[in-house]
């Protein structure tokens, strides 16, 4: 048998490795050239040209700081016309404050010159009313009869006096003994002669008497003593008009008044009720008391009346009074009244009357 020829193979292991080696150096030759190439590019590229960019963005910058500088300009003038127009402010404040203070001055010599003008007029009607009084004296009561106060005292009342047909009301009931309620309780359990000549009983008699010297003689008159009842002090003369100019008969009531003796409570509905009996009706109404009334028409069904009751009552009693006559009221103020003087003000000023509360000593 013939023996096998043995190939030999050119390409081996070796020649592999070489080409391999040879492609890796082609491969990196290729990158260093292209690395090399592209570098070259970038630095032949031409940067843009910014210059204009800043110029312009400096020029924006400068015109910005002028335009600051402008402003601050036009703050610093404002702030001048602020302060100009403050002061012009304060300068008008100041002129109207003074052209105010002319007007008051204006307006109160105006005010002044006005009262000055009323205080003229009435000058003017108290000497016409000074005239007419003085063409009256000749007629007064003063001729008939006369009052001599203590020390021969010449005083100023207020009240409205005169009148054709004049009604006295004398409150007789037993608070017009004293001022106080404990004196009150106590000069009333004291004998009749005691309780006449009680120092505020004499004080209403005098009062009641110096009124009477200030009747016209030609007028006439009537004079009631009231508590819980009315009547006259002239016995059977109730519901009928005195004439003044019998002096006789004008003394003998002012007798028969010395002699009443204060007592029981007040009724005011009771005696003004009287008032619409007289006829013709009283044109001027003398009411002497001490304070607000005690019971109406009948008798309080308890032992004590409280300042409400005797407010309502006195409210009640009013109700009575004929319209259009003047009540002039003399109060002889008690302890424990003191709503009584601000409803008898009220009472006078409603039907055109005075008020007076005298002093310890008058008339």
């Amino acid at each position: 048998m013939a023996k096998k020829r043995t190939e030999v193979v050119t390409f081996g292991l070796s020649f592999l490795d070489i080409m391999s080696c040879g492609l890796g150096a082609v491969v990196l030759l290729f990158l260093i050239i292209k690395h090399n190439t592209e570098s070259s590019t970038l630095t032949n590229i031409e940067m843009p040209d910014l210059s204009s960019e800043v110029s312009m963005l400096e020029k924006e910058i400068l015109e910005g700081k002028e335009g600051l500088a402008e402003l601050l300009n036009t703050i610093a003038e404002v702030d001048n016309r602020i302060v100009t127009a403050q002061g012009l402010a304060r300068r008008i404040t100041e002129d109207l404050e003074d052209r105010a203070g002319n007007l008051e001055e204006a307006l109160a010599s105006a005010a002044q010159d006005s009262e000055i003008e009323k205080l003229k007029q009435d000058l003017q009607r108290l000497e016409q009313e000074r005239q007419r009084q003085e063409a009256e004296s000749d007629n007064t009561g003063a001729d008939t009869r006369s009052f001599i106060g203590e020390g021969n005292r010449q005083y100023l009342t207020g009240l409205k006096l005169g009148g054709n047909r004049v009604l006295v009301l004398l409150d007789a009931s037993a608070s017009m003994l004293e001022e106080t309620i404990v004196n009150i309780i106590r000069t009333r359990n004291m004998s009749d002669d005691i309780k006449r000549n009680a120092p505020k009983w004499r004080q209403a008699l005098e009062m009641v008497e110096w009124l009477s010297t200030r009747f016209p003689v030609t007028s006439k008159y009537q004079i009631y003593t009231f508590n819980t009842t009315a009547d006259s002090i002239v016995p059977n003369t109730k519901g009928q008009w005195l004439n003044v100019s019998n002096s006789n008969q004008l003394e003998e009531s002012f007798d028969s008044l010395k002699n009443i003796v204060p007592q029981g409570g007040t009724s005011l509905e009771n005696v003004f009720a009287e008032i619409s009996r007289l006829s013709p009706q009283p044109d001027n109404i003398y009411l002497l008391t001490d304070g607000l009334p005690t019971q109406g028409r009948n008798p309080p069904r308890g032992a004590t009346v409280s300042g409400r009751n005797r407010m309502s009552l006195f409210e009640s009693a009013i109700e009575n009074i004929p319209s259009n006559i003047p009540i002039n009221v003399i109060l002889l103020p008690m302890e424990g009244d003191p709503m009584a003087a601000s409803a008898f003000w009220q009472l006078s000023q409603i039907t055109g009357g005075s008020f007076m509360s005298p002093s310890e000593d008058w008339p």
